[in-house]
């Protein structure tokens, strides 16, 4: 029987940022797969959506609820899956029930709408239209420090999740790692929505003490983010045996940027490094 799997994207804080499209979606479908049930109903009621059935799918029954929700799926229901808040895989569970949906050659159609990443991108102050996507750093200091020397040196913009009680730490780190300037939205969408622009130690202060709310990091992309990859590779490899401003004059006699893009680069660099 011909069945579907919407993936639908919910708001992340606004209630009122619901497209007509998902509204449409959630009240027509026959189950809908939340990361929290409680949480859902909420927006299920606000939005008057009345699906016959409200199932959880979160990270510890993933495995079980993907086997669940496939078999309605192959029984001919209709299923939109959400997270919690936001576009669902982003950081939440789901993967697996989508890569399943292929398997089982099942429909997947996306019902677009908010994220916390590209609502934060749009407001920023700083160079991301090239960007990498870091979601939450690791836990441990010594593979957190490790996770941004090895983004830092790609020289774009770095978009991260951060929590609450992490955020200071990791802007400390940033402040030893990189010169590169730093853009924090705070509780986006919602009544103390705040965003925060400056140096990482500037942040860090207009932060305080005890930030709260869920956050996102974008780190500016530095001042050489026009020198390709490749001569991002070779300049490591020379600073690794020359001083920057060695390492620039050799390199501008075969790499197509000019010798003071390399410089700045190579600054950044050794101070990512």
């Amino acid at each position: 029987m011909s069945s579907t799997l919407y993936v639908v994207a919910t708001p992340i804080g606004n209630l009122q940022d619901i497209t007509h499209r998902a509204q449409s979606v959630l009240d027509a479908v026959d189950v809908v797969a939340a990361e929290d049930t409680r949480r859902t109903r909420v927006l299920l009621d606000a939005i008057n959506a009345q699906p016959d059935r409200l199932i959880s799918l979160h990270a510890h029954n993933e495995d079980n609820a993907t086997r669940q929700v496939l078999g309605m799926l192959e029984s001919g229901l209709d299923v939109a899956l959400v997270s919690d808040a936001g576009t669902p895989m982003i950081n939440d569970p789901g993967f697996q029930l989508v890569q399943a949906c292929r398997d089982a050659q099942v429909t997947v159609v996306p019902v677009p709408g908010c994220s916390s990443i590209v609502a934060a991108l749009s407001v920023c102050p700083l160079p991301c239209q090239q960007f990498s996507y870091l979601g939450f750093l690791p836990v441990k200091n010594a593979a957190r420090e490790s996770s941004l020397q090895t983004a830092l040196a790609q020289g774009v913009a770095l978009v991260i999740l951060e929590a609450p009680h992490r955020i200071l730490a990791t802007l400390d780190m940033l402040a030893v790692l990189s010169s590169r300037p730093v853009f924090v939205a705070r509780e986006l969408t919602k009544k103390h929505e705040t965003l925060y622009c400056g140096s990482a130690t500037e942040v860090r202060d207009q932060l305080g003490a005890e930030p709260k709310g869920e956050i996102v990091l974008i780190v500016g992309g530095d001042s050489s983010s026009s020198v390709s990859l490749e001569e991002r590779q070779v300049m490591t490899a020379l600073l690794s045996e020359l001083p920057p401003a060695q390492a620039a004059r050799l390199a501008s006699k075969f790499l197509p940027s000019k010798r003071g893009e390399l410089y700045n680069m190579a600054m950044d660099l050794g101070r990512s490094g």
